[in-house]
C-alpha cells in the first residue's frame, strides 16, 4: 500500500510546478527515460528530467532518511520525542555545512561534495562528543543521559551556527534560507549520494528491526533476550548520525519529518519495527515530496523553504497525534 501511494504521489509531484505536467504524460517521460525509449515531442521531457525529476528524487530520499532514523531513535530511545535531531547531530552536520559554504570548502571535481563531507564529518564528531560525554557520566549510555545531553548541544551548536552566520558575509542570505530547509539546484549527483547512504545506513536500520523491539520493551528485556544493547545503541547511533549528515548537507535542516511520520505510520501498521521501519521509509518520502511541491507552488514563482512547510504541517500533525493518544488512554 505505503509502496503504490509512493508511486502515485512521486509522478503528481514530478509533473507538477510553474508548468503542469499531466500525470499520463509524466509518466510516459519517466518510462521512456528509464527505458531508453525516445521522448515525445514538447517541452514536458526537459522540463521533468533537467529540473524536477532530481529535485523530487532527492525529496524522496531525504524524506526517507529522516524518517527511518526518527522512527530508529524513537525505538531505541523508548521516547515519542525523539528523532534523528534528539542527539544535536543535526546542529552539528549544519555547522560543518555552513563552514564549507562561509569559506569556500570543495572537493576538486565535485563542487557539492565539499559541503556534503563536512556536515557528515561533523555530525560524526557531534555523536562522538555526545557519547563520550555521555560515557563519562554513565558507563551503561542510558537513553534518559543521550537524550539530555543531544538536547544541550543542539542548543550550544544552534548558538555557534547563529555566531557563524553573522561573520559569513555575502553568504549570509543563502545560509539562511538554506538552514530553513531547500532542495533547490538538487542534482542527480546529489540524489545518488542520498541513495547510496540510505542504502547502506537504511539497511543497517532495518536489520536491527528485532533488537528495536527488544528495546522497546526495555534495556533490561532487551539483555535478557540476547541482545548485544551497547553495540546496537551505537550502530543504530552511527548509522543515524552519517543519513542526517548528507540529509542536511543536501537539503538543510528540516524539521518534524523524522518526529512525526513514525508516529502517522505506526497508527497504520502498529508498533512492530519489522513492520513499521519499512512503512516510515515510503510514509516520509510521501510526506517530504508533498512539502516540496506546496514550498515550490503554493506562492508559484516565489520559492518558500521546505523546513516552514514541513514545520507548520508537522506542529498541527504533532498535536492532533498527541491528543488523539491523551483520548484513547
Amino acid at each position: 500500500m505505503f509502496a503504490g501511494l509512493t508511486v502515485v504521489v512521486f509522478i503528481v509531484c514530478v509533473g507538477a510546478g510553474s508548468v503542469n505536467v499531466p500525470p499520463a504524460l509524466t509518466a510516459e517521460v519517466l518510462w521512456n527515460a528509464f527505458s531508453g525509449q525516445p521522448q515525445p515531442d514538447g517541452m514536458a521531457a526537459p522540463i521533468i528530467l533537467s529540473s524536477r525529476l532530481p529535485r523530487v528524487i532527492c525529496a524522496a530520499l531525504v524524506g526517507a532518511s529522516l524518517s527511518i532514523g526518527g522512527g530508529a531513535m524513537q525505538g531505541l530511545l523508548k521516547n515519542p520525542l525523539a528523532d534523528g535531531t534528539t542527539l544535536g547531530v543535526s546542529s552539528g552536520a549544519a555547522f560543518g555545512a555552513i563552514l564549507a559554504m562561509t569559506f569556500g570548502i570543495t572537493v576538486p571535481g565535485l563542487p557539492f561534495a565539499g559541503t556534503m563531507v563536512m556536515a557528515m564529518l561533523f555530525a560524526f564528531i557531534s555523536l562522538i562528543i555526545i557519547l563520550s560525554l555521555a560515557y563519562r557520566l554513565d558507563y551503561s549510555l542510558s537513553t534518559n543521559t543521550i537524550i539530555l545531553l543531544g538536547v544541550i548541544y543542539s542548543m550550544f551548536m544552534a548558538s555557534i551556527n547563529a555566531l557563524l552566520t553573522s561573520f559569513a558575509g555575502e553568504h549570509v542570505r543563502d545560509i539562511t534560507f538554506w538552514l530553513m530547509g531547500s532542495l533547490a539546484g538538487s542534482s542527480y549527483a546529489n540524489a545518488a549520494a542520498l541513495a547510496a547512504l540510505a542504502i547502506v545506513c537504511g539497511g543497517i536500520l532495518l536489520g536491527c528491526a528485532r533488537e528495536l523491539n527488544a528495546f522497546a520493551i526495555g534495556e533490561d528485556n532487551a539483555r535478557h533476550v540476547g541482545v548485544d544493547v551497547r553495540r546496537i545503541k551505537l550502530l543504530v547511533l552511527i548509522a543515524v548520525a552519517a543519513l542526517i549528515g548528507v540529509c542536511v548537507s543536501v537539503s538543510g535542516t528540516i524539521g518534524f519529518v523524522g518526529l512525526v511520520t513514525p508516529h502517522m505510520v505506526r497508527m497504520v501498521v502498529g508498533p512492530n519495527h519489522k513492520r513499521l521501519l519499512p512503512a516510515t521509509l515510503f510514509g516520509g518520502a510521501c510526506f517530504l515530496m508533498l512539502a516540496d511541491l506546496v514550498a515550490r507552488t503554493i506562492l508559484s514563482p516565489r520559492e518558500l523553504p521546505i523546513g516552514v512547510i514541513t514545520s507548520l504541517i508537522g506542529a498541527v500533525l504533532f498535536l492532533a497525534i498527541f491528543f488523539r493518544m491523551r483520548k484513547g488512554r
